[in-house]
């Protein structure tokens, strides 16, 4: 979403007369939130990821991996995240697995007026472990994410997107940091389309060694309607800690 749709989101009246903004696709948070006493549903339709590391390959499928929104007010929104159907295929021993998916509980609020160049939000969430072991690490987990969108000349946005986690040590027995950031650049193509990249890096330092992930994204989203988003994507990774490839395609509505 670019900064001039965030301004005007900002402008709009309780009508939802602004065109739909969104945290998807890619990894990074847009500033923007819901308006006041609407609902917003953002949905990965479908997500695939294979992952090679130490011999073993793991596939993993999701459906239906969602967030369903509430505007609190006209600069904060509530966020409930969950994710209906997940499968794990894994050729080592571990063997398949499937169920639900965590509960992501989120808040964000849109700390810069609409006039400012610099555009700031703050994201704390915190991470409800209900899938069984294997799919998640039954553990309550949590973090703060301060997304930062500026404009770069043009019609091209840029997000960076800093974030700090509290995570649960892999042998069950503490809780470690993670720092998570990114830089995101997105520009329209074509009327309604626009597309996006991504660089994404995770270090999760963890006592037993720390893990070193990064990914090179890349999407499209097409504005189908002013409250209709399609979109579709694909993640690169570029450590051995990382997925090696993950794809995706998903629908957001505001109603």
């Amino acid at each position: 979403m670019s900064l001039a749709s965030m301004l005007l989101l900002a402008a709009a009246s309780a009508a939802n007369e602004a065109p739909i903004c969104t945290d998807r696709p890619t990894k990074a948070n847009a500033i923007c939130t819901v308006p006041k006493g609407s609902f917003q549903l953002e949905t990965s339709v479908l997500g695939w990821t294979l992952t090679k590391a130490g011999g073993t390959k793991t596939k993993a499928l999701s459906g239906g991996s969602s967030f369903l929104k509430y505007g609190l007010t006209d600069r904060s929104d509530l966020q409930l995240g969950f994710t209906p159907y997940v499968r794990i295929r894994n050729s080592g021993a571990i063997g398949d697995q499937s169920g639900v998916g965590d509960i992501t509980v989120r808040y964000k609020h849109w700390l810069s007026t609409g006039e400012s160049p610099v555009q700031v939000g703050l994201l704390p969430f915190v991470k409800i472990p209900i899938a069984r072991q294997g799919i998640g690490n039954r553990k309550l987990e949590g973090g703060l994410a301060v997304p930062i969108s500026f404009g770069l000349g043009g019609s091209v946005t840029a997000t960076l997107g800093p974030e700090l986690d509290l995570i649960a040590d892999g042998d069950k027995h503490g809780r470690h940091l993670g720092l998570v950031n990114l830089v995101n650049l997105s520009a329209p193509i074509a009327p309604r389309l626009t597309l996006i990249g991504e660089l994404w890096s995770n270090l999760n330092f963890d006592p037993a060694g720390t893990i070193k992930q990064a990914s090179a994204d890349a999407a499209v989203a097409y504005a189908l309607s002013p409250s209709t988003q399609l979109d579709m994507g694909v993640n690169a990774g570029l450590t051995p800690d990382t997925a090696d490839v993950e794809v995706y395609a998903g629908v957001s509505l505001r109603f």
